[in-house]
């Protein structure tokens, strides 16, 4: 359809208390082809008017009984005070005073027509204003879709960085761990337990996000150790520890909040509530709550599967642990937390189960 069909397509509204003139913009219009015109002499019908048929254009008299024509702009103006329309007014009037027309285009009137009509001025003005309303409504539909594409692909890069961090953190995890879900149950479980210390979901997404990340410096650790059966000796263990802060030099000098984070769990979620931890034996609310969040859920996660160099523990011993480790390990709060929140963390755990375990 092109822009002339357009136009002619319009829906058109012609308010005027005076049949005769009502009459007579109705067959001006009708004979250059107009169909779609709905008149009324009453202006208190406009507003359920305009919200069933959303006219295109309006040509709204000023003076008349009952509600003038400024009563009836105010009335549309907050009726779709919450549209990006563009709702075409065009004012009938006898009055040519200063004062009318300043307060109709302040209440969003776009043109006027003067009483007696002029033919031509009638038209000419009718479809320059329709043409108007026509291009405002086709830019703004222009933007909406290529908002559109921007939020998806927006959506579709945010997506894509999600996974090459879950894919990080499961390089790391695959040495010791062939199918990589433990960092995906750790993630879960820190998710939830943040959740329940009070955290907005934004934040618990966050840490669900940099969670995975938080053992990223065992790819600096040798096999020989990383791998070993047995119990490390004093010089094996010191290089274990130098997980966190490899890792946490890896993820470091990014602006991103969400990188600056995983970079915090990474270096910290190692460290003990009493200060007996590492690296740097912070204690108490000197570690960041992001790693103690971490610590339980991966401790948690770590006992309870099996690994090279042990058996998995039960939910009842893990549990046990957690509360043994109160004020020592772990932030006693926390471990309380996590005790109420168990359901919630046995079902996570259910769903991701390592494949032949029950």
């Amino acid at each position: 359809m092109d822009l002339s069909e357009q136009i002619l397509a319009a829906k058109i509204l012609i308010v005027d208390d005076q049949p005769a003139n009502v009459m007579l913009l109705e067959k001006m219009l009708s004979s250059v082809g107009f169909n779609f015109v709905h008149s009324t002499t009453d202006p208190r019908t406009v507003l359920d008017m305009y919200q069933e048929y959303h006219y295109d254009l309006i040509l709204l008299d000023i003076s008349m009984p009952h509600l003038n024509g400024f009563d009836v702009m105010e009335l549309l103006n907050q009726a779709d005070k919450d549209s990006d329309d563009y709702v075409a007014i065009l004012v009938l009037t006898a009055q040519t005073d200063r004062e009318t027309r300043i307060k109709s285009l302040e209440l969003g009137a776009k043109d006027f027509l003067t009483k007696p009509f002029d033919r031509m001025e009638v038209l000419n003005r009718i479809r320059n204003m329709l043409e108007v309303r026509l291009l405002h409504n086709q830019l703004r539909d222009q933007n909406k879709i290529l908002e559109n594409k921007v939020r998806e692909r927006t959506q579709e890069l945010n997506e894509t960085r999600m996974e090459v961090i879950r894919r990080l953190g499961r390089a790391a995890e695959y040495r010791d761990n062939e199918t990589g879900l433990h960092i995906i149950r750790m993630s879960k479980y820190s998710q939830r337990l943040a959740s329940a210390t009070g955290m907005t979901d934004i934040q618990a997404e966050d840490i669900l996000n940099a969670s995975p990340m938080h053992d990223i410096g065992k790819i600096g650790i040798p096999d020989s150790i990383l791998l070993k059966p047995g119990k490390l000796d004093a010089d094996e263990w010191a290089t274990m520890q130098t997980h966190t802060t490899i890792g946490a030099e890896i993820l470091s000098g990014h602006t991103s909040s969400l990188m600056q984070m995983a970079s915090e769990i990474a270096l910290a979620h190692h460290e003990k509530w009493d200060g007996s931890g590492y690296p740097h034996k912070l204690s108490g609310e000197a570690i960041p709550l992001t790693a103690r969040v971490v610590a339980i859920a991966d401790v948690f996660d770590a006992l309870t599967t099996e690994r090279p160099y042990k058996k998995a523990w039960s939910i009842e011993d893990a549990i046990t642990f957690l509360h043994e480790q109160r004020g020592m390990h772990f932030q006693p709060d926390l471990v309380d937390l996590f005790n109420d929140i168990l359901d919630d963390i046995l079902d996570i755990r259910s769903q991701h189960m390592e494949p032949g375990v029950s």
